[in-house]
């Protein structure tokens, strides 16, 4: 039975190594130990991991308590381990951003959590006493450090681990202060303050601008050296302007210190020509680090490279995104320097990123370096496999660069055995970065195509950028592979088409790792990266980038149909009297229109807008459950427009805009019948007002004064009782026929009856209304006291609502409710 920890969290026996005579710790302590932490780690791992889905079944079922607010101060009481990891749970479930359906922990696969408990192991062995720490941390080092400059052909170096690549880069930098500014040399410090730093204007300013504050140079030692523009060599550094540069500042008493070389860490995966950048480091004595993805093809060659003296100082080895696995150190490998130059900056020469080292050496022995050169070539297999089949797709433009090929040679042999770094980089191609171009030809040449319409109306919509549009023509006079004219003046809307294959592609291709760029030269496109943190194993197949690229190929063929009719379908709504066309800057369909019936282009009154808003909203919603293609959008003015969408070659433009017309007809004579009726039911009201003043006159003209003075009233009443029927009838509009008609049938039968219109013989109709007015539209009535000709048709009233009314307007029994009543 294994020895127990003690209660400080050590290993039993840990008070004698601070005897002179270092004793071994028991190894059953030690796996004991180890064991444990292991254990208890990957439980809560495992928690965090399905934490998600733990919690919706907690809260469906309402046992799951929410997430207490924290007072601001510690609570004086202890709590369980148990409720604070349950805290934890429910304070990283509640992260969920724009309620988004995927939660924020990615999955871990084995490695990941291997790796994630090393940490905490290398948290524990901190506790050791540091003879004992020191022996173990070198061990781990010292064997990480040997299988890495095997595995990436860098002999004779030292490795140091970090968190990410920027502090590679600070340490990058701080050795090389440390090699060309020793302490031996007189007047550092201010020698220092003239050292400038290079990189290219695709590099990571940000980084390289944080380095000068944490090393206290000022950032405008930062010298960016413009990119090549020359097709083939676009987006590399440019050697000679680096030269001019250093010339320049040598001649101004400045020392050229560090050099940053990108290959494969920009947008389109360009690789610097090393070569050349070792030269010119080498005569101006400057430190060249290098990073990027191509720097992990190293890994995948068998063989021995020639030109092993043409390496850089440095490099950075993104390991997090090479091996896809979450919580390996970034590491930065370097040339061999004094100890005290590699420690200068050291705040503990053993634990400062040493210790962090476990958690790479437990995964490189748990993958083999089999496993991890195979996980690097299939990297770069897709990317090829990729950029293959999106350029045999008609309108695909793809900027990044293709992969090198020779006859006779496999793409796994050119990365086994290159002849040397050169080729090697020009092999393996870290990214595809492609974009929609609208281009018929295989090799998507310039072209006009039909919607290069230059007229406000024609489609062109040209960029806001005018560095873009003299870049864009410089492209296309020296790039064979370049933009089609079209594109060229059509910028803006090609970046909303290429916005909207990214987000299609987002959403039904998650197999690949797929983003949305913004290029400074080409705008928007769509990159692919197979080196991304939590890809693991889990890299496109071949028969997965098939059934992508058929979807590609399909979406692109939408793509190509709406911007062929585009042009058609706004030269018909500039010929259609009814119809305007809006543009909108975030939509790529086919376009948008504005209804505006004849004679309202006039009013330009809050409510007229108003009126058509409400006019459009209403086409919108007929047209929506006719085609889900169409859509409600706002214009710049504040008008709502109806927008189309994607359309197919086999669309009709012609028909989907009679479709609009005719519906926005439709809502016009609904409109109008609707007018009309308020009008017949505003002129029924005053009719029957005027018919009820008049009976009420001519009832107190019958019955006399007497009758309507007090007391003396009831004694007439009593003496000489006034009939029964002589009151004032009410007054009810039949909408059928336009007619107030008096409601003495309502109170006689207490029911409404109406003519039928094919009434049997013999059957009798309702008695005819005493009083009947007719009602036009126009406003005029004539009041009649006699038997109307259409009595034989009255119809009886109802006391409804409007709503209910105009329902019944279809089915011909419309009445109002009556005005008055006897």
């Amino acid at each position: 039975m294994a020895e127990t920890p003690s209660e400080s969290g050590a290993p039993l026996g840990l008070s004698t190594m601070r005897e002179p005579q270092l004793d071994e710790i028991p190894a059953s302590n030690v796996r004991s130990s180890l064991a444990e932490l292991e254990t208890q780690a990957s439980q809560v791992l495992n928690r965090l991991e399905y934490v998600k889905v733990a919690l919706e079944q907690h809260q469906q079922n309402a046992m799951f308590p929410q997430l207490p607010v924290s007072p601001g101060f510690l609570q004086p009481d202890k709590k369980p381990t148990a409720e604070v990891l349950t805290s934890l749970e429910s304070l990283i479930s509640q992260l969920d951003i724009d309620e988004e359906t995927d939660f924020v922990l990615p999955p871990l696969d084995d490695s990941s959590q291997l790796a994630s408990v090393s940490h905490s192991i290398g948290a524990y062995l901190s506790a050791l006493d540091r003879q004992y720490l020191s022996r173990i941390v070198s061990k781990i080092v010292s064997d990480t450090n040997r299988w890495l400059s095997h595995m990436f052909r860098y002999m004779d170096c030292s490795t140091g681990y970090y968190r990410d690549s920027a502090e590679c880069i600070l340490h990058a930098v701080r050795l090389a202060i440390a090699t060309r500014f020793p302490e031996s040399m007189e007047n550092r410090l201010a020698q220092l303050q003239n050292a400038t730093l290079y990189l290219s204007e695709t590099s990571s300013l940000f980084a390289l601008q944080n380095t000068c504050r944490y090393v206290g140079l000022p950032p405008a030692n930062i010298r960016v050296v413009p990119c090549n523009t020359l097709f083939g060599v676009r987006g590399t550094m440019d050697a000679s302007e680096l030269q001019k540069m250093l010339a320049t500042d040598v001649e101004a008493g400045k020392i050229p210190l560090f050099l940053m070389a990108d290959l494969g860490s920009s947008i389109c995966g360009e690789v610097d020509n090393l070569t050349v950048i070792r030269q010119v480091c080498s005569l101006n004595n400057m430190w060249l680090h290098c990073q990027g993805h191509c720097l992990a093809a190293l890994a995948v060659t068998k063989g021995t490279l020639t030109g092993i003296k043409a390496i850089p100082d440095s490099m950075t080895l993104n390991l997090v995104n090479w091996l896809g696995i979450t919580g390996v150190p970034c590491v930065i490998m370097h040339r061999q320097v004094p100890v005290q130059v590699l420690t200068l900056f050291d705040v503990d020469p053993i634990l400062s990123n040493r210790i962090t080292a476990i958690g790479l050496w437990t995964i490189m022995q748990t993958m083999g370096a089999d496993s991890i050169s195979e996980r690097i070539f299939m990297a770069f297999d897709s990317c090829r496999h990729i950029h293959e089949v999106l350029s045999r797709i008609e309108g695909i433009r793809i900027l990044s660069k293709a992969p090198r090929q020779e006859a006779g040679k496999s793409f796994r042999a050119l990365l086994s055995n290159p002849v040397n770094y050169t080729i090697l980089f020009e092999t393996a191609v870290p990214v595809v970065v492609f974009q929609f171009d609208g281009s018929s030809g295989q090799n998507n040449e310039t072209h006009v195509d039909e919607t290069s319409s230059s007229t406000p109306h024609g489609g062109a919509i040209n960029s806001d950028d005018p560095q873009r549009n003299e870049a864009d023509a410089k492209v296309a006079l020296n790039d064979p592979v370049s933009k089609s004219i079209e594109k060229i003046s059509n910028a803006s809307y090609y970046d909303r088409l290429n916005g909207w294959l990214g987000q299609i592609l987002l959403r039904d291709c998650s197999q690949l790792n797929l983003e949305i760029i913004n290029h400074p030269v080409y705008g928007t496109c769509i990159r692919y990266s197979p080196f991304a943190p939590g890809y693991g194993e889990l890299l496109p197949l071949t028969e997965v980038i098939e059934n992508v690229a058929q979807f590609v190929e399909a979406q692109i063929e939408i793509l190509m149909a709406t911007v062929k009719h585009k042009s058609r379908f706004n030269k018909l709504v500039e010929e259609i009297p009814v119809l305007r066309l809006i543009e909108l800057n975030d939509w790529a369909g086919l376009g948008s229109v504005h209804y505006v019936p004849e004679g309202w282009e006039t009013l330009l009154t809050d409510q007229a807008k108003t009126e058509l808003n409400r006019l459009n909203t209403a086409l919108v919603d007929m047209l929506k459950a006719h085609d889900g293609a169409f859509s409600l959008g706002e214009g710049s003015d504040g008008l709502i427009c109806v927008r189309f969408g994607m359309v197919t070659n086999e669309t009709d433009v012609e028909e989907l805009l009679d479709l609009v017309i005719q519906t926005g007809l439709k809502i016009q004579e609904n409109s109008k019948i609707l007018d009309t009726m308020t009008e017949i039911l505003k002129k029924g009201i005053e009719a029957a007002e005027t018919d009820l003043q008049r009976e009420a006159e001519e009832k107190l003209w019958q019955d006399g004064i007497l009758r309507q003075v007090p007391l003396v009233g009831r004694v007439v009443n009593w003496w000489s009782p006034p009939a029964k029927e002589s009151g004032v009838k009410g007054r009810s509009l039949n909408l059928t026929q336009g007619v107030v008609e008096s409601t003495e049938n309502i109170y006689k039968y207490h029911m409404q009856m109406s003519a039928k219109a094919n009434q049997l013989k013999g059957n009798k109709n309702p008695p005819t209304p005493l009083v009947q007015t007719p009602i036009s539209a126009d406003g005029t009535s004539l009041h009649s006291r006699n038997t109307s000709s259409s009595s034989q048709q009255s119809s009886a009233t109802v006391d409804k609502s409007v709503a209910s009314q105009q329902q019944q307007h279809h089915n011909g029994q419309q009445t109002v409710p009556e005005v008055g009543s006897a």
